[in-house]
């Protein structure tokens, strides 16, 4: 033996770069997006296409959901995949994470642009639960969420967001797997029908997800 010992983690695996992404193009409803994924640079939750974001897009479809015209915000949007796909379908969308998300996912926007271009280009905004909401209106049609419920402590700040951005016409749209280590479902069972009335509209046994729909109670 010379003493030398082979490097098990080479440079070229990337195991140590503090990033790296994931080029992915999805097919659904006639729409195809093409995503990046980055990980790593403390993205965390934001950084993967999960999902319940496929299965709610495929479910606001497959359900006739209008979306052409309607003003749309996306809460917790990650990637943008859900709030990307209905702004191509026509509606008139925000999308929202924490400021940190926010380059990655207005990369994402801009690469989806439809060939004829945006009837209303997504717009993309910071929003930290519980604490910035009040610069945002309370006049949306539609407020959609894939996969936001992993961190009890904001539970309290969400429906409180929520119940600033909602009227009485405004429908809500969560799709969540239901993760028991998380108490996603101590979110939907005890903590949103406080001012929401919650009906769960779509359960997939074999992956654990279910699609919420919420309106405010009055």
């Amino acid at each position: 033996m010379n003493g030398e010992v082979d490097d098990p983690f080479p440079v070229e695996d990337c195991l140590f770069e503090e990033t790296f992404s994931n080029d992915s193009v999805y097919n659904i409803c006639g729409q195809e997006l093409r995503i990046k994924q980055v990980f790593g640079a403390n993205l965390g939750v934001a950084a993967p296409v999960w999902e319940a974001a496929i299965q709610l897009s495929n479910y606001l479809v497959e359900q006739s959901v209008e979306l052409k015209g309607r003003r749309v915000i996306e809460l917790g949007a990650g990637t943008g995949f859900l709030g990307i796909f209905a702004a191509r379908l026509g509606a008139v969308v925000t999308l929202t994470d924490l400021p940190i998300a926010l380059p990655p996912l207005q990369a994402n926007v801009s690469a989806n642009m439809p060939p004829g271009g945006w009837t209303s280009a997504p717009s993309v905004l910071p929003l930290s639960w519980g604490t910035d909401h009040l610069t945002f209106s309370s006049d949306w049609d539609l407020v959609l969420g894939a996969d936001l419920i992993y961190l009890p402590e904001t539970f309290l700040l969400l429906v409180e967001t929520l119940v600033h951005l909602c009227h009485s016409g405004t429908v809500v749209f969560f799709c969540s797997k239901m993760r028991t280590e998380h108490k996603t479902e101590e979110f939907y069972e005890e903590y949103l029908p406080t001012r929401f009335r919650v009906e769960l509209v779509q359960r997939d046994e074999l992956q654990n997800i279910n699609i919420y729909k919420a309106t405010l109670r009055t």
